[in-house]
């Protein structure tokens, strides 16, 4: 719910969706596909667990970035982790190194493998070359970036709705078609969350340890908890209490 006077330059389900926009897709389709992939059934137990306490670690540090969000010298409401480690933790010198290591991630898990199986599903379906549809990203998402944040979170409120939608039905398509496996499935994941399988991967032993270790990190790529880019859509979204944006 959103008053009309609150600050902010967002709505909440703009600053959800924006958030959002990051984690549906290669975080959910391929992270977990990969995780599976390197460290068996086991590691997408870890993944719920990542998941489960993760929904602490998004509402503290939304709910901080929105306690500590400022307006720019352009009129725009800006936070994000940065702004409560120089206001909250007098720690200016550590604001500055994480915004250079968030541009630096927004490179690397944030665009890379997007803008990769985007290229790599359009040249085997359709076999456009990978450049073209690099550079038709490039254009489309200067469009969108150029506008700054207003033009962000509305151009994610009416497409991310649409991508869930299908990615949601997609998901029902798969396990109506292999209905007979739900259940082996929920099985072989809990009997092999502390055991681990024999191998996973070909040659890749899926350890107790090294299960827990894909599906943490795939989890965390998957829900983006504790990563810190979320908060900075969410310090934009209108409300007077931070909480209320956490929760």
């Amino acid at each position: 719910y959103d008053k009309p006077d609150h600050l902010g330059d967002a709505t909440h389900f703009q600053a959800l969706t924006t958030a959002i926009a990051g984690t549906v897709g290669t975080g959910n389709i391929g992270g977990v596909a990969l995780a599976i992939y390197l460290g068996g059934p086991a590691a997408l137990f870890w993944m719920w667990m990542t998941a489960f306490f993760g929904m602490t670690t998004k509402f503290v540090e939304v709910s901080l970035s929105h306690k500590y969000r400022q307006t720019d010298d352009h009129g725009f409401i800006v936070g994000g982790p940065m702004f409560v480690m120089e206001k909250g933790l007098n720690l200016k010198w550590l604001a500055v190194l994480f915004a250079i290591a968030t541009v630096v991630s927004s490179f690397g898990s944030g665009n890379m493998p997007q803008s990769n199986n985007i290229a790599s599903g359009m040249l085997s379906t359709f076999g456009i070359p990978a450049w073209i549809t690099g550079l038709s990203l490039a254009i489309l998402l200067g469009m969108v970036i150029l506008g700054g944040i207003k033009r962000i979170v509305k151009v994610a409120e009416k497409l991310v709705p649409t991508m869930a939608v299908i990615y949601f039905l997609g998901g029902l398509a798969v396990i109506a078609a292999n209905i007979e496996q739900v259940l082996p499935s929920f099985l072989s994941v809990i009997q092999d969350a502390f055991s681990g399988s024999a191998a996973a991967g070909g040659f890749l032993g899926a350890s107790f340890a090294y299960a827990f270790n894909r599906g943490v990190n795939r989890g965390l790529f998957s829900n983006e908890a504790g990563q810190g880019s979320a908060p900075i859509a969410h310090a934009a979204a209108r409300a007077d209490e931070p909480i209320s944006e956490g929760m």
